[in-house]
């Protein structure tokens, strides 16, 4: 069995996955539910406003992809930063292509089909992203004297993270995401 079966009833095949199988509602609804950092957060911090907050950081032209850029995870599931980049070392070590990274790729273009999107992240949202991370760090991890090597150089915002139930996080995801097609969608055919 290679399928899951999503919130909103739908099939969605995580080897062949299509455009039509990708619902804006199952990923609020996903995103909304799975909590950053394996749940190790002061307080239940979800995926989706992670990347309502990357979108907030982007140039208006970028929101889109910001919003998405981790819209794969309702359909795999998040995986610690040290896992998978562990993982990635390992498998480009011995010339392999890890499963998990052949299956979230092939989700990930099917959002992209799906939304319009160009797969390849603009740099504001890769940088946007570790803005977000910093930020979360400061204000939602347990303190810890170990530095965290990806964030050299990067500084949280000011703003501090009040961070929003599962149903408020699913309510504003999917808000924006629908205003963010609409507006996307209507510049792009002007």
């Amino acid at each position: 069995m290679s399928w899951i079966i999503t919130r909103g009833g739908r099939k969605v095949d995580l080897i062949n996955p299509t455009a039509a199988m990708i619902d804006p509602t199952d990923i609020a609804h996903s995103l909304s539910m799975q909590c950053r950092f394996n749940g190790h957060t002061r307080s239940f911090y979800s995926v989706a406003q992670h990347c309502y907050l990357v979108a907030d950081l982007v140039p208006h032209e970028d929101q889109l992809a910001g919003l998405l850029h981790d819209a794969t995870e309702a359909y795999v599931g998040d995986m610690v930063r040290p896992l998978k980049e562990g993982m990635r070392e390992f498998y480009d070590a011995h010339r392999l292509v890890s499963l998990f990274d052949e299956v979230e790729q092939r989700i990930w273009l099917a959002i992209c089909d799906r939304f319009d999107v160009d797969p390849a992240l603009p740099a504001s949202v890769k940088h946007a992203d570790l803005v977000a991370l910093a930020t979360e760090k400061r204000d939602l991890m347990p303190e810890h004297p170990e530095p965290w090597p990806c964030l050299a150089g990067i500084e949280p915002i000011a703003q501090f993270i009040d961070p929003w139930q599962p149903n408020a996080a699913a309510i504003h995801y999917h808000h924006r995401l629908l205003q963010l097609m609409a507006t996307t969608h209507r510049a792009g055919m002007a």
